[in-house]
């Protein structure tokens, strides 16, 4: 009995304690990227929808030629540059140290040279006069060759160990927006290190990946229409910029550029963007009525039957939203949906037993 008042305050203070560490914890909202496609129709003029990502058409990775602590550093994200705008700058001490030793070497020599050059014509002379011999002349010529050697070494040393003074200076090579900085002042910085990267193009690049079974039906300068999922309402034109001759061994598709041909301000590099594809007429008369496809992957069964998630928009963020289709045969582009889905709608093409009815997703541009 003399133990239940102290037993109490026990439980008491660690109901505080856990109370305390509860308020503590404070959750991170995580919003799960989703690959995704558009929802499209099989015949009549076959058409393939694929995702991609914009980038402006030249992206410049900033570096430094040399090592070194980051002492200056003039960039933020979207900031507008100029040609010849000092971007960052590093400690050079070392390097400056380096130079002047090279100057300092470059005087000697060149005191040497000029004091190998008054024997060389004292001793000439001498020689032209009867008061020499000729192997004494041929050895202050060897003086000479060797002081005016070492001279023109030195010189090219001092402009080397200049070249490395100017290496610790990072310049704009163009005109542009800085799209991403990478590193923070006073960093320790290698030569090569990508420090930042530079969008200085006119123009917006999509980069996508298309599988094997459609890329011989594409070509350069090709017609393509691009949608993004940010923009809504609105179809840009484009063209096929590039087509990669050999497969990406990480995503099995082939790289493909395409270029917009009327941009936008609201256009954005790392926007997801749907590139619709016009690959030419269907050789197959006996089907009269448009047909909606889907991909395999994006296709899921329970005991409900078959489902696909649905991505919807509500405000400016996407929902993934559990949907009981019915499908029919397998096709070489996916199955065919006989009910549940409408062209247009954007689906999940991955992930699909990890992803939950209702949960908040973002975009992300995939095949």
């Amino acid at each position: 009995m003399k133990n239940i008042p102290y037993l109490l305050m026990l439980i008491t203070s660690f109901l505080l304690l856990a109370a305390c560490g509860e308020e503590a914890v404070i959750e991170e909202k995580v919003i799960r990227p989703v690959l995704y496609q558009e929802v499209t129709f099989a015949n009549g003029s076959k058409e393939r929808t694929i995702s991609g990502t914009s980038k402006s058409d030249q992206v410049i990775k900033l570096s430094f030629r040399s090592n070194g602590i980051l002492s200056e550093l003039n960039m933020n994200l979207g900031q507008k540059v100029k040609k010849g705008d000092l971007l960052g700058k590093l400690d050079n001490i070392q390097a400056q140290l380096n130079y002047e030793n090279s100057i300092s070497a470059k005087n000697s020599s060149e005191s040497r040279m000029k004091t190998a050059k008054l024997n060389l014509d004292r001793i000439k002379a001498l020689y032209e006069k009867g008061g020499s011999s000729l192997s004494d002349l041929e050895a202050a010529k060897d003086v000479y060759r060797t002081a005016q050697q070492d001279y023109n070494s030195s010189l090219r040393n001092v402009a080397i160990q200049k070249d490395q003074i100017n290496y610790g200076y990072l310049y704009a090579s163009a005109d542009g927006e800085v799209a991403s900085v990478s590193v923070e002042l006073n960093e320790n910085v290698s030569a090569g290190q990508v420090v930042g990267t530079l969008n200085s193009g006119t123009q917006m690049d999509i980069a996508l990946g298309v599988p094997e079974s459609i890329i011989n039906e594409l070509q350069v300068g090709m017609s393509v229409d691009v949608r993004f999922v940010s923009i809504e309402n609105q179809v840009f034109s484009g063209v096929v910029k590039e087509l990669s001759p050999s497969i990406d061994s990480s995503t099995s598709t082939y790289p493909v550029v395409v270029n917009l041909t009327n941009p936008s301000p609201e256009i954005r590099s790392g926007m997801a963007a749907d590139v619709r594809f016009s690959l030419g007429e269907v050789n197959n008369p006996s089907q009269a009525t448009p047909k909606l496809l889907v991909p395999a992957k994006a296709v899921g069964e329970d005991a409900n039957g078959r489902f696909v998630f649905l991505l919807e928009k509500q405000g400016q963020s996407y929902f993934a939203r559990k949907q009981t289709v019915s499908i029919g045969a397998l096709a070489a582009d996916g199955f065919e949906v006989l009910g549940g889905l409408s062209n247009g709608q954007l689906i999940a093409t991955a992930g699909l037993q990890t992803l939950l009815d209702g949960q908040e997703v973002k975009l992300q541009a995939g095949n």
